[in-house]
């Protein structure tokens, strides 16, 4: 397993120099995220990240993301130059020597909280999500910002966005990832890439607009859509793990023994009612997530993936990007590299 740590690029409050004191850490994710979706990346700005993270000692294990342009989702007539845009791009971050890029289908919103600094007992804050503090009017006027992504637009055109896709539909969005896929996944697989999709977060509905990855099934949708080696799975716990419907050591086990499984995203969240959440510490004691069992599943399923911790409690004063601070994500990295090493220990008999 490679595990890695994401980073935000030069005005990241993190820095590499900083990351690399992280025992265990190998790799870096990341992204030119100041590209809109659906324009190609410049070669010269692909190579300058490489490079950056390659002076640190660091390999760019990950690209995370290439966003999806709304109108590929939407099933637009505009969406053809869309994936012709992504599809240079998959070209030219292969030609830089990235192999795996992550992405997500979710419409409109990426991942979204409700609050981007929720107490916690220990005197810590961290993100979480009660679906009925959604204040959906709120929400596309702009009078609250929630956490969420592809939210500077105005509120008329959020409004049309909202009914566009509710208009749509799941099967009207299924149809739009099978076009997607079937039209990008033999361009990534041409050029090396294996393509991870990253279940919704959370995982149900928001504000009526449909989401469609987020279950077991769901993955199993995708591959029998498209079956190319290409076409795979993020396997985030916390997204999965939001909703007690997925039996995460389950969905595991079957990615692993499909070769889908591509990327890997731990962290742990904290149940505490329906559709109602917060990002606990890692440990498996601290959530509803069992992470020793999931990190024991991928040391016999011989992972050799990217992995990384995902969003972290913000602890010791630390302020920045929510969700995002350095020490608690440096703990998790450095836990899950302890259940790793313990677990690849059983496995191949060393204790």
């Amino acid at each position: 397993m490679q595990l890695s740590f994401r980073w935000y690029g030069p005005d990241d409050p993190v820095a590499l120099e900083k990351i690399r004191q992280i025992p265990g850490c190998v790799g870096i994710v990341s992204a030119l995220y100041h590209v809109p979706p659906g324009e190609v990346w410049p070669e010269d700005e692909i190579r300058e990240l490489v490079r950056q993270v390659e002076s640190r000692g660091f390999r760019l294990t990950v690209v995370e993301s290439v966003p999806v342009h709304e109108d590929i989702k939407l099933g637009r007539p505009a969406r053809d130059k869309y994936i012709e845009a992504y599809q240079e791009t998959l070209r030219r971050l292969a030609k830089a020597g990235i192999d795996t890029v992550c992405y997500n289908f979710m419409p409109l919103f990426d991942w979204m909280r409700t609050s981007l600094a929720y107490p916690l007992p220990d005197g810590s804050n961290s993100l979480a999500y009660f679906h009925d503090e959604v204040d959906e009017e709120a929400l596309l006027s702009g009078r609250v910002k929630l956490p969420v992504w592809n939210i500077d637009e105005d509120g008329e055109k959020l409004r049309r966005l909202r009914d566009e896709y509710r208009e749509r539909g799941d099967e009207g969005l299924w149809d739009s990832l099978a076009y997607f896929l079937r039209a990008v996944a033999p361009v990534a697989e041409e050029v090396g890439i294996r393509l991870a999709i990253h279940p919704d977060d959370p995982p149900w509905p928001v504000i009526g607009i449909p989401r469609i990855i987020g279950r077991h099934a769901s993955f199993v949708r995708m591959f029998e859509i498209c079956d190319s080696p290409a076409n795979g799975v993020c396997f985030c716990s916390g997204s999965l793990g939001a909703t007690a419907e997925n039996d995460l050591p389950a969905i595991l086990r079957d990615l692993g023994e499909r070769n889908r499984l591509h990327f890997v995203h731990l962290r742990n969240v904290k149940r505490v009612g329906e559709k109602s959440f917060y990002e606990s510490g890692h440990l498996s004691r601290d959530g509803s997530v069992d992470m020793a069992e999931l990190v024991a599943i991928l040391a016999k399923l011989d992972y050799q993936g990217p992995a990384r911790p995902d969003h972290g409690r913000m602890i010791w004063g630390e302020t920045g990007i929510p969700g995002y601070g350095l020490y608690d994500r440096a703990l998790g990295l450095t836990y899950l590299n302890g259940l790793w090493e313990a677990s690849r220990a059983f496995v191949t008999n060393r204790v």
